[in-house]
């Protein structure tokens, strides 16, 4: 897998709590570093809440890249059904991420997904330093995405479902 494929991955849970008392979860931007290695927090600019167009700053860490601020843009909001954004760019994100939100009649299956690239990365740098390592990178790089997005809809599933009872 290269990162000019443009690779994607989604993980999804399914919540005991309808679509109602998940979304204002997934709204919830600072919501995921609760759970997350590497996310730190994000802010709206400009605005207090999300709506197509809008930005936010995220701020992430590291252990190989350091820290960041990334700038992203809302491209998607369905409420109850679809919150996505793209990083960096709208047209060429450095990647681009989506909750979303499914009934199933008593509870909501809940899915996160991203997509690596087209835009160069932090990501992209690692590979030109080690371009015969581009597979393994871009591979290690999904598992981490994996691994925190599993724990974010974990949490959110906890969350959602306290909300119930």
């Amino acid at each position: 897998m290269k990162y000019s494929d443009c690779p994607e991955h989604e993980v999804q849970i399914r919540i005991a709590a309808p679509p109602a008392t998940v979304w204002p979860w997934v709204l919830d931007i600072g919501l995921p570093a609760r759970f997350s290695t590497e996310f730190d927090g994000a802010e709206w600019v400009g605005c207090t809440e999300p709506s197509v167009g809008a930005k936010f700053v995220g701020h992430n860490t590291h252990p190989a890249f350091g820290s960041w601020e990334t700038t992203s843009f809302v491209t998607g909001l369905e409420p109850e059904r679809l919150f996505a954004w793209a990083v960096s760019d709208v047209d060429r994100p450095s990647s681009s991420w989506r909750f979303e939100l499914t009934s199933d009649g008593e509870g909501t299956i809940l899915r996160q997904g991203v997509r690596i690239g087209p835009a160069r990365s932090g990501l992209s740098f690692a590979i030109d330093k080690m371009p015969e390592k581009e597979e393994r990178i871009v591979e290690r790089r999904i598992r981490e995405f994996q691994t925190n997005m599993l724990a974010t809809v974990e949490g959110i599933k906890s969350l959602a479902e306290a909300d119930e009872t």
